[in-house]
């Protein structure tokens, strides 16, 4: 097996995060009263149970390397989760980043911040630190920030 790290993110319910990312394509690979592992080809996801999390204030947020983003996003969108600027769970579009790739916002039921990208497709020119430059919600975020209604 390759080496890899795996994000751990919080889900204040196991059924309602199975439900969300089933709704896309995730399977659960691994169940138990505080931890859950979702997959979805090569990528994986793990959340532990964290019932009094406040999406409002939720400053988890992981990358997501994919080799096709417009299926995902597809996916994602026929799920019924809406391309808006506010509220959650929503989608921002796809677009080019100015770091140079290809890249959509997913914010998904427990205010996580995810970001589907496009697999090594960096614009010629550009170099890996500008992804360190990324905007997140803690700065500046094309996502938005979350405030209670």
């Amino acid at each position: 097996m390759t080496d890899r790290a795996v994000p751990n993110l919080p889900s204040r319910s196991f059924d309602a995060t199975v439900d969300f990312y089933g709704g896309f394509g995730f399977e659960v690979s691994y169940r138990d009263g505080g931890w859950l592992i979702l997959g979805r080809g090569t990528v994986v996801l793990e959340f532990f149970l964290a019932p009094e999390h406040d999406p409002y204030s939720s400053w988890f947020m992981t990358s997501i390397r994919v080799h096709d983003l417009e299926e995902l996003f597809t996916a994602v969108r026929g799920s019924g989760v809406p391309e808006t600027q506010t509220g959650m769970p929503r989608l921002l579009p796809i677009a080019l980043q100015e770091w140079g790739q290809r890249a959509g916002y997913l914010i998904d039921i427990d205010g996580t911040q995810l970001m589907p990208a496009a697999q090594n497709q960096l614009m010629p020119g550009l170099n890996q630190l500008n992804l360190l430059n990324r905007p997140t919600l803690m700065g500046n975020n094309p996502a938005g920030t979350l405030k209670k209604p």
